[in-house]
C-alpha cells in the first residue's frame, strides 16, 4: 500500500468524516425535496425515505467494516467515495425519470398503498445505492485511523463527533441555504462536488496515476451532472411554465393560459389556487366557501372580520373583497414565496394583509375574533395534524364571534364503503364535537368538499335571507346551488386529538381509492391487450 502525503496526520481522515456524514443528511433532505412533489411530503414518505436509508447504512457500516480487516487500503475507501460521488451527481439528471418510470409501472401491478410502495421503491434506486457506500466510511477510517488499543477510544470517538458536526451541518445547509436558493438538484451537484473533491486530494497527494484517471473521470462526469442535470425543474415535459421554483416548505408552480392563472406544489395533480383572468367566479370550491360570510349575516353588518389560515395566493380573499366589499381580510401563510407569487402572479390586494406564520401558532399568539375563519392548509395526502384535531378546532372556535362561522376546505373526498370511515368523517366528526352546526356540500365537478361550523343555530336562516340581497346575479345563483347541496352532518365517533391524528394514512386511503378509480380503465385495456393497446389508447 502506498504511503501518501495526507495521511500522515489523521486530519484529513477527520475531515472525509465530517463530509461524509454532511453529504448523507444532505442527500437524505434533497430525496425529501426530490420525491415531494411526486408523492407529498406526508410523515409516510418521511418515514419511508428514513427507513430506506437506515438501511444502506446499517449494510455500509458491515460492508465496510469487513473490508477493512480483509484489505485495510485507504485506496478502497475513496474509490467507493467517488462512486458514490457520481451517482449522487446523476440523481438531479436521472431521478425524476426514475420516480415516474417506476410510478407508471406501479400503477398498473399495485392495488393497494400505491403511496408507499412507489416511495419506497423509488428510494431503494435512487439512494441505497450511494448511501451504502457513504456509510463504509466510518467503519474503514476506524480501521485506518487506530494505532493502537491505547487510543483507540478516544480516535473512534474523535471520528464519531466529525461525522456528527458534519451530520448537523448537513442538516441545516440544504433546509435553509442550499435548496432555497439554488435549488434540489443543484444541491445535490454540490454535495456530490465536495465528496469528488475528497477523493481527488487523495489520489493527487500520492501521485497516483490509477487514482488520477478515476479522479478525473469523476470530474468529468460532474461537469457534464452540472450541464444536464442543473434544472430545478421537476416537471420537465411542461415548456411554458410561468414560474417554477423552491421554498423551504414546497415546490412551486404557476402555469397560465387563456382563461386563468394556477399555483400547484404537486408535478403531476392538485391545483392550490387559481386567478381568473376576467372576473368571475372560479369554478371551484372557492365560490362554495363564500356561503360563509352570508352564514355569518354579512347583509347586516357594516364589517365582516374575516381570517385565512392557509392563504395560499389569496384567491378567496379577493373573491370575498370583490363580491362583498364590506370584510376585513387577513391571512396566515406559512410559506413567504407564495406571498410572493400571490402579490406578483395573483393579485392578492395590497389591503390584504398576510403574516408569515403557522396557523395554529398564531391562532395561539393572537386575541382577535373574527365572524369568518376559514381552514385552507390541506394539500392532497399532506395534511398537518396539529390542523385536524379537536384542540385546533377548539382554537379556531375561540376566536370565532359568538355567532361566526368556520369553513373547512376538505380536498380528498372520501371514496370508500360507508362502513370505512375516511378522512372527511374523521375531520367532520371531529369539528362535530367541537361545534353545534355543521353542514357539508361536496363541490361540483372535483374532490374538494366544504364544511360549515358554528354554534349560532340560525345560520342557514341567515344564508338564505343573505342570498336574497346580493346583487351579483352569478354569485346568487353559485350560493343557491350551494345551498341546495348543504346538508347536515350526521356525526360519529372518530375523533382526532393532538395525540392520535392518523391523517396521512385516511389520506393514503383515499389517494389509493382516487389512483384506483382513474386507472382502471388503463387497466382494463392492458389486461385485454397489453403494452400495445395502452400506446394505442394515448
Amino acid at each position: 500500500m502506498r504511503e501518501r502525503a495526507v495521511l500522515k496526520n489523521k486530519i484529513f481522515l477527520y475531515l472525509t468524516e465530517f463530509f461524509a456524514g454532511m453529504s448523507v443528511m444532505a442527500v437524505e433532505l434533497g430525496a425529501s425535496r426530490l420525491l415531494a412533489p411526486y408523492f407529498s411530503s406526508s410523515q409516510i414518505v418521511w418515514t419511508i425515505i428514513i427507513g430506506t436509508i437506515m438501511i444502506a447504512m446499517a449494510l455500509g457500516n458491515i460492508y465496510g467494516g469487513r473490508s477493512a480487516d480483509k484489505n485495510p487500503n485507504p485506496d478502497k475507501l475513496y474509490g467507493r467515495i467517488l462512486i458514490a460521488a457520481v451517482w449522487i451527481a446523476l440523481i438531479p439528471v436521472a431521478g425524476k425519470y426514475i420516480i415516474l418510470g417506476i410510478s407508471a409501472l406501479l400503477i398498473f401491478t399495485v392495488n393497494s398503498n400505491f403511496l408507499i410502495w412507489a416511495a419506497f421503491a423509488a428510494c431503494m434506486v435512487i439512494f441505497v445505492f450511494p448511501l451504502f457506500l457513504l456509510g463504509t466510511v466510518t467503519p474503514s477510517l476506524a480501521k485506518y485511523s487506530v494505532n493502537s488499543l491505547n487510543d483507540s477510544g478516544r480516535t473512534v470517538g474523535t471520528l464519531g463527533a466529525f461525522n456528527t458536526i458534519g451530520s448537523i451541518i448537513g442538516t441545516f445547509v440544504p433546509t435553509f441555504v442550499t435548496i432555497p436558493a439554488v435549488g434540489t438538484s443543484i444541491t445535490f451537484l454540490i454535495f456530490a462536488g465536495i465528496l469528488i473533491a475528497l477523493g481527488v486530494v487523495y489520489f493527487v497527494s500520492g501521485r497516483d496515476k490509477k487514482g488520477a484517471v478515476k479522479s478525473g473521470v469523476s470530474a468529468v462526469i460532474l461537469a457534464l451532472a452540472c450541464v444536464f442535470g442543473h434544472s430545478d425543474s421537476f416537471a420537465f415535459w411542461e415548456n411554458d411554465l410561468t414560474y417554477e421554483g423552491e421554498s423551504v416548505y414546497n415546490y412551486l408552480q404557476v402555469y397560465e393560459n387563456d382563461e386563468r392563472v394556477v399555483l400547484s406544489t404537486n408535478v403531476l395533480f392538485g391545483v392550490q389556487s387559481v386567478k381568473l383572468k376576467e372576473d368571475g367566479l372560479t369554478g371551484m370550491y372557492y365560490d362554495y366557501a363564500m356561503a360563509a360570510p352570508l352564514m355569518a349575516d354579512i347583509g347586516n353588518k357594516e364589517k365582516l372580520d374575516m381570517l385565512i389560515l392557509g392563504m395560499g395566493s389569496g384567491t378567496y380573499a379577493t373573491q370575498c373583497e370583490r363580491y362583498f366589499g364590506n370584510v376585513s381580510v387577513e391571512g396566515v401563510e406559512i410559506d413567504d414565496k407564495i406571498t410572493m407569487l400571490a402579490r406578483k402572479y395573483f393579485d392578492l390586494p395590497k389591503d390584504v394583509e398576510v403574516t408569515t406564520y403557522d396557523g395554529r401558532a398564531y391562532l395561539n399568539a393572537i386575541d382577535k375574533k373574527y365572524d369568518v375563519i376559514m381552514v385552507d392548509a390541506y394539500q392532497d395526502i399532506t395534511i398537518p395534524f396539529q390542523m385536524s384535531s379537536v384542540e385546533f378546532f377548539t382554537l379556531v372556535k375561540e376566536h370565532l364571534a359568538e355567532d361566526g362561522v368556520m369553513v373547512v376546505n376538505m380536498n380528498m373526498r372520501g371514496r370508500s364503503d360507508n362502513e370505512k370511515p375516511d378522512i372527511n368523517d374523521y375531520l367532520a366528526d371531529t369539528i362535530s364535537s367541537v361545534f353545534e352546526n355543521v353542514r357539508v356540500a361536496e363541490v361540483d365537478y372535483s374532490t374538494n368538499t366544504e364544511l360549515f361550523a358554528s354554534d349560532n343555530p340560525k345560520m342557514m336562516e341567515r344564508m338564505e335571507a343573505n342570498i336574497e340581497l346580493l346583487g351579483d346575479a352569478e354569485l346568487k345563483g353559485c350560493m343557491r346551488r350551494a345551498n341546495a347541496a348543504l346538508r347536515e352532518y350526521e356525526a360519529g365517533n372518530h375523533i382526532m386529538t393532538d395525540d392520535k391524528a392518523p391523517v396521512e394514512l385516511l389520506g393514503m386511503q383515499v389517494i389509493d381509492d382516487i389512483i384506483r378509480d382513474e386507472v382502471s380503465y388503463y387497466k382494463k385495456i392492458y389486461e385485454e391487450q397489453g403494452i400495445k393497446g395502452i400506446i394505442d389508447s394515448l
